[in-house]
């Protein structure tokens, strides 16, 4: 089979080429996989209910699983330049029909995981403007000024979002960085112990199906974004060298960065008391992880000051605000190459002067609103219910469709006889697969505690698995997706070629 770009360049009208870099690719993935906000929201739960003291070595080796599947990933973009990129490549390797049922589980990914942000952002907000300003706003309203903001850059060319993105992602990185390096060079009560950290029986404590295995879970829900960097293939300059550096530039920044982060929070700590200050820290009226976000904060504001720890209350709403638009980005990017290969009305392939998915941009903004709606009106909470529902919902997806692109590469390469190793052809791939296979296990039987959905009289950090009937059927959606998305490729003959065109 010979290998090709796009054909999509010879369009009239598509996507705007050549307006964005490696940086610029890199500050949108980052953003998306909103660093600030993993770090307070998710890696305190991983230390409670994880491994503990050996949470950064957890976060290690799920970066080390997601680099394997750059590898490959990294060398289809060398083949397939495309907005749809994920099921581009699985549309390549495993057939169109594949290609088509992925591309429903990715959107499902995109818009739920947008949807969870901005119910986490509304709440966060509500509370920041209320306490600090005595400006009285429901969450809905500052989830809605988001949305128009996240919405108007969307309309944009993207590099205006990227510039943003870039100024937002620098001003968190940088708080995260400091306070790292301030505890690091302290030593904290105990000492830097790196083998409490990331000695395998720290890491593995409790075992894969108990605490580790929480921990491992928690981890692989932090990095959903990273993979985003192939969507903006079609607008990169020089695509083969762009989205493969920035690809292997995301992953590896985001690991150092979570993993430097939550060894500096266990640093902070002390090793052997971690899990305890964590817990005193971040409870409210004596409920443990009530706010985990406060652990970071204190951290902070200990080693570094109190100014920081302010700062980072707000810097944590820049990242939420920040993951928004580099999500709205996404899933419109999605939305525009499923209208143009013809799974969704051709209108969604309509681009603006500026070269934006323009119908697609609006699209993914009144889903979102009505989604905003339907929780306010049902008297739903923003975070307990739309965060926790939603953002688990999305990790699953994407987990799924990481699983089907490492697969599809292996397939790819075998059947095309091309230049690249067999670490890149076999072994990478394989590994990540076999890695994101079990991660995905994790997932899902930890699926409970992530999602909230816990059945009655059940205590999920000990019970696997233990979920309500509205966690199966969250858990399910990615799976009925792919279904659904696999059988509209089968049905849908009559526009074989179009749909040939999603997958090139």
């Amino acid at each position: 089979m010979a290998t090709h770009d796009s054909g999509h360049a010879s369009q009239k009208e598509g996507l705007r080429k050549g307006t964005i870099g490696v940086l610029g690719i890199v500050f949108f993935v980052v953003a998306a996989a909103a660093p600030l906000a993993g770090m307070t929201g998710a890696a305190p739960v991983a230390i409670v209910l994880g491994s503990g003291s050996g949470t950064p070595g957890a976060y290690l080796l799920v970066g080390l699983v997601l680099l394997l599947f750059s590898v490959g990933y990294a060398a289809m973009t060398h083949r397939v330049t495309n907005a749809g990129a994920f099921f581009a490549y699985v549309g390549r390797g495993l057939g169109t029909n594949a290609g088509v049922g992925s591309a429903l589980v990715s959107m499902v990914a995109y818009l739920t995981v947008q949807w969870a942000i901005y119910g986490f952002f509304g709440a966060v907000m509500a509370g920041q403007m209320a306490a600090q300003f005595g400006i009285e706003l429901a969450w809905y309203s500052w989830a809605l000024i988001a949305l128009v903001i996240a919405t108007l850059l969307s309309l944009l060319s993207v590099d205006v979002g990227a510039k943003v993105l870039g100024v937002l992602m620098i001003a968190e990185m940088l708080s995260l960085i400091v306070t790292s390096l301030a505890v690091l060079v302290d030593g904290g009560p105990e000492g830097w112990n790196l083998a409490a950290s990331f000695s395998p029986g720290n890491i593995f404590a409790g075992g894969l199906v108990g605490t580790a295995g929480i921990a491992f879970a928690f981890a692989f829900a932090s990095f959903i974004g990273f993979e985003a960097t192939a969507i903006y293939g079609e607008e990169s300059k020089d695509p083969k060298r762009t989205v493969p550096r920035a690809t292997y530039l995301a992953v590896g920044a985001i690991t150092a960065v979570f993993v430097l982060v939550t060894f500096a929070m266990i640093t902070a700590m002390g090793a052997s008391e971690a899990v305890n200050k964590t817990v005193e820290w971040s409870s409210v009226d004596g409920v443990p992880l009530a706010n985990p976000a406060n652990v970071l904060i204190t951290v902070a504001s200990t080693y570094v000051g109190p100014w920081l720890g302010t700062l980072m209350g707000w810097l944590i709403l820049s990242s939420l605000f920040a993951a928004t638009v580099a999500f709205q980005n996404s899933a419109s990017r999605y939305l525009y190459a499923m209208g143009r290969g013809g799974v969704l009305p051709k209108a969604m392939a309509k681009v603006n002067g500026r070269g934006a998915p323009q119908n697609a941009a609006i699209v993914t903004s009144v889903l979102a609103v009505l989604v905003i709606l339907y929780f306010q009106i049902n008297a739903l909470d923003p975070i307990l219910n739309l965060f926790y529902w939603m953002s688990a919902t999305a990790v699953i997806a994407i987990v799924l469709v990481e699983i089907l692109v490492s697969i599809a590469v292996i397939v790819f390469f075998a059947k095309n006889k091309l230049d690249e190793g067999v670490f890149t052809r076999v072994i990478a791939p394989v590994l990540a697969a076999l890695g994101l296979a079990f991660g995905e296990y994790l997932l899902m039987s930890r699926f409970a505690l992530l999602a909230g959905t816990t059945a009655p009289d059940v205590d999920p950090t000990v019970t696997a698995w233990a979920q309500s009937m509205t966690g199966t059927v969250l858990m399910a959606i990615p799976f009925i997706a792919l279904v659904i998305g696999y059988l509209i490729g089968v049905a849908r003959k009559e526009n074989d070629e179009a749909i040939k065109d999603l997958v090139s």
